[in-house]
């Protein structure tokens, strides 16, 4: 077939086609323009600074995991040590078995007055790492507590027994009491502050020193040695009262900042 030449006329006449010159532009589709901002607030959302809201965890984070566990091992280093009368030589003293039995009771008595709530401290929600975390945490707080009552019970004799008796009975009342955590707090600030008062000032005061000899302090103060000889008390240098001062109030400062739950 031989190729026959098309009219510009003819064909505009006969279709009503109109002809423009120009260039084609490629325009975007209002979904892909969508779906870029998306995109681009999704990038930005990314590279924001986090708030100051998620700023307060790590602090949470560092008192709980740093700053408790050191109170609660300066209180178990210091629970234990004396000062010796009259060289002022350091003595580590083992607590005895009642003072495991007294601190056992008293983290029992902090998950009932909700000090300690197991669920915010131990959970299947947890990773592992934090589970274990919390139960060195816990560890501390019962081995501060050990040394605690190591340090306010008298080392032996009938004076051991009276103080002992008096911190089983009150601990043994607390487990059916009615109270929170406040009043719980309250509660072993006054025994324990009672109990300082009685073995520091109190028991003390009727140790003879130990520099003297027992003729010499019976012809000078006859009391003090009986009472030395009767009670069968230790003498201590008057240091061990200001540390065990210290350990004492540590103690309850980690017993104040310490969280009844781990949950953010």
């Amino acid at each position: 077939m031989e190729n026959t030449p098309i009219n510009k006329s003819e064909l505009t006449d006969s279709n009503d086609f109109q002809i423009v010159d120009g260039e084609l532009l490629d325009v975007s589709s209002g979904a892909e323009i969508e779906q870029f901002d998306e995109e681009k607030t999704i990038v930005h959302a990314k590279n924001q600074k986090p708030k100051t809201k998620d700023q307060k965890p790590n602090s949470t984070n560092q008192k709980t995991y740093l700053l408790l566990p050191f109170l609660f091992l300066t209180v178990a280093l210091l629970g234990g040590l004396r000062f010796s009368s009259p060289d002022n030589a350091f003595v580590f003293l083992r607590p005895a078995l009642v003072c495991l039995i007294f601190a056992a009771i008293l983290l029992f008595l902090f998950a009932r007055a909700n000090l300690i709530k197991l669920e915010g401290w131990f959970s299947e929600d947890f990773s592992s790492l934090k589970n274990a975390a919390n139960a060195s945490v816990i560890i501390t707080l019962f081995a501060a507590s050990v040394q605690v009552f190591n340090s306010l019970l008298p080392e032996r004799g009938f004076p051991f027994w009276v103080v002992a008796f008096c911190f089983f009975w009150t601990l043994w009342n607390n487990i059916f009491a009615e109270f929170d955590t406040k009043k719980l707090i309250k509660s072993l600030g006054a025994m324990f502050g009672l109990a300082f008062v009685v073995k520091y000032l109190v028991l003390a005061n009727l140790t003879a020193p130990a520099n003297e000899s027992w003729l010499k302090s019976l012809w000078e103060n006859p009391a003090q040695e009986f009472f030395t000889n009767i009670f069968d008390l230790p003498r201590f240098a008057a240091a061990t009262g200001y540390v065990q001062f210290f350990t004492l109030i540590f103690y309850l400062i980690g017993l104040f900042l310490l969280p009844n739950s781990t949950k953010k």
